[in-house]
Parts: C-alpha cells; sequence; structure tokens
C-alpha cells in the first residue's frame, strides 16, 4: 500500500493533531509515538487486564504487517498550552478527513514545526501520567512484538502508536450489564422483593438512564424499575469500591444473581453505552437475557484514581465513544 501511494510514509518526524467529531460533540488529541519504556515503567498508567490470547493475536498481527496500525486512546490531564499549541495547528488546512461509519468525522492536521514539537515534547513532560483509556490489549501486543522482534528492528519498535486527548474532551458512556435467569429465584416477582430489601426500587413509566451515581434502571419481565443505592458506597477506601460497577456486583450480582466473577460467568453479557438503554430491553424482550442493568457512566477522574492507585477496574467498566479509526495513521516498525 506505501508503494502504490495508498499510504504516504512521513520522511521527518512530525505529531498529528486528530479530532473526532459526533453527536455535535469534538475532541481533538495529538497523536504521538510514545515510548514503551513509559508504559513499562508507570508513566503510562493502565487500569484493566488483558487476556493473554487476545495480546498474542494482536502480537501477530503487529509482526505480520510490521506496523502498529491501531492506535491507544490515551487520556491527559487538560494542559492550556498544549490545547493551544493543538488549536493553532488546527487553524490550518487538514492533511485528510474521512467519515466512519457516517457517523463520526476523523480529521488529521500535520504539526511539523521545529518549534511546535519541541514545546508540545516539553509540555508532555510537564504533564507527566498519561492514562490507557482504550487498547489495554494494544500496547500489550506491541510489548510482546517488540520482544519477539528483536533489538534489530529500529526504535520505532520500542514506541506505541497513540493519540492523547484532554480529560475533559473524552466522553465517557455507561456500560450495561444482562443477565441470563435468576439464580434459582422461582419467579420475577420473588426476584423483585430481594431487590427491594437491598435497594430502592420503584416502577418506572419508560426506559431508564440513570442521571447520577449510585442509581441504576432494571429491566425485567417487560417494566422498567429505577434502583438507588445512596449510602451503600464506602465514604472511603480504595477508589475502585466507589464505582457503580463495583456497586452493582457487590448488592445485586452477586448475592442475588449468583455472579461472583464476571469476566468468568456465562450468564452475564455487557452492552456498550453506545447501543443506548433501549437495546437492554429489547435483549430481555427477544429471550437473550432475563434481567437488564442500565449504570451511570464512570467518570475519567474516578477512572485516573484508579489507575493513580494501580487497581485495575472490574470488567467492562468503561465505554469510550466515539472510536479512534484503524489504519488512518500507522507506525512503522523498521
Amino acid at each position: 500500500m506505501i508503494e502504490s501511494g495508498v499510504l504516504i510514509r512521513d520522511t521527518a518526524p512530525r505529531f498529528y493533531a486528530w479530532r473526532m467529531e459526533a453527536q455535535g460533540r469534538a475532541q481533538t488529541g495529538l497523536v504521538a509515538a510514545a515510548s514503551l519504556a513509559a508504559y513499562e515503567q508507570g508513566a503510562i498508567k493502565r487500569h484493566e487486564s488483558t487476556r493473554p490470547p487476545k495480546v498474542e493475536d494482536r502480537a501477530r498481527h503487529i509482526e505480520a504487517l510490521g506496523a502498529q496500525t491501531g492506535p491507544l486512546l490515551l487520556i491527559h490531564r487538560p494542559d492550556e498550552e498544549v490545547r493551544r499549541l493543538i488549536a493553532a495547528a488546527c487553524a490550518g488546512p487538514p492533511l485528510c478527513r474521512s467519515v466512519q461509519g457516517g457517523t463520526v468525522t476523523h480529521t488529521l492536521w500535520p504539526i511539523d514545526g521545529a518549534d511546535e514539537i519541541e514545546a508540545l515534547t516539553e509540555r508532555f513532560d510537564r504533564i507527566g501520567a498519561l492514562y490507557i483509556a482504550d487498547g489495554h490489549h494494544r500496547a500489550a501486543a506491541a510489548q510482546t512484538a517488540a520482544q519477539a522482534m528483536g533489538a534489530g528492528t529500529g526504535e520505532a519498535a520500542s514506541r506505541l502508536l497513540t493519540v492523547s486527548f484532554p480529560a475533559d474532551e473524552v466522553r465517557i458512556l455507561g456500560y450495561h450489564r444482562i443477565v441470563r435467569g435468576l439464580n434459582g429465584l422461582t419467579s420475577p416477582r420473588v426476584f423483585l422483593r430481594q431487590i427491594g430489601q437491598t435497594l430502592g426500587c420503584e416502577p418506572a413509566e419508560g426506559p431508564v438512564e440513570p442521571a447520577q451515581p449510585a442509581h441504576f434502571g432494571m429491566y425485567v419481565e417487560g417494566r422498567w424499575y429505577r434502583l438507588a443505592a445512596e449510602g451503600a458506597a464506602p465514604a472511603s477506601g480504595a477508589a475502585v469500591d466507589r464505582l457503580d460497577v463495583s456497586l452493582l456486583a457487590r448488592l445485586v450480582l452477586g448475592p442475588i444473581l449468583g455472579i461472583g466473577d464476571p469476566r468468568l460467568d456465562a450468564r452475564i453479557d455487557f452492552v456498550g453505552g453506545g447501543r443506548g438503554v433501549e437495546a437492554l430491553a429489547a435483549a430481555v424482550d427477544g429471550g437473550d437475557a432475563t434481567v437488564a442493568f442500565s449504570l451511570y457512566p464512570t467518570s475519567v477522574e474516578d477512572l485516573m484514581a484508579v489507575a493513580d492507585a494501580g487497581a485495575i477496574l472490574p470488567p467492562k467498566t468503561t465505554w469510550f465513544e466515539p472510536k479512534l479509526a484503524d489504519g488512518l495513521v500507522s507506525l512503522v516498525l523498521s
């Protein structure tokens, strides 16, 4: 594809500004080849466990292509000088613009001035930690591929293809749960009685998309309910224990539905917030699930607090929207 001119290889170091626009919102980040050593040493922080088969599959893909084609989505703490420098780049003509799925517009601007590159490098050094929002398996796969390809590959193999966005621009949606079966309870009525003994539970007139933490929607037997767990989150202790996903697991999924480890239990599945809470009712009404729960989105601040503590989020805690497009920018390793 490089020889045919479909892909154009840079001949000098440069950053890119990458803007994603969808549903009237925009977020603009910096494309960079980040240090793999920074990831290994914890300066690029993670919050999610990875599964070896998925890592190995992605690593083989990187080795076969000799390139990383899927960027990591990173978050950095907002910095006004970084924002200003990126905005100045975006004031010029874009290098390319692509519409993905008819809903997300991706636009790239080159940043190749020596002064701008130096200034952005210095500002990011001052920002300190970066946080993986989406792409834990890609990061681990890049590390695995670099080890397999060896030192002779070149300096690019010790890098990660990343796009870092300011924390106040990224959008996290709720990551919902659907469950098959009621753990031996004889009827939905018995299940509802147990729920009511643990949480505030009120019937709702329509779909419930929680508007605040410690509140949930529940759909069972053709009806929506509002659940409230106010006061159930610990006032102190580990940040991960205060998350809504942890509350739901501790109060409902474990003790009532008997789901101890969501990663291993085949009765539970997850529905990304991009599909809307209507997808939960459809799953139950269609027989794919017995009960569904809608969750309030985990905040970016909570994600960073968990990562700063060196902890791991429960599986399927964050759904980032929109997603980065693969193949728009690639990091060639040789």
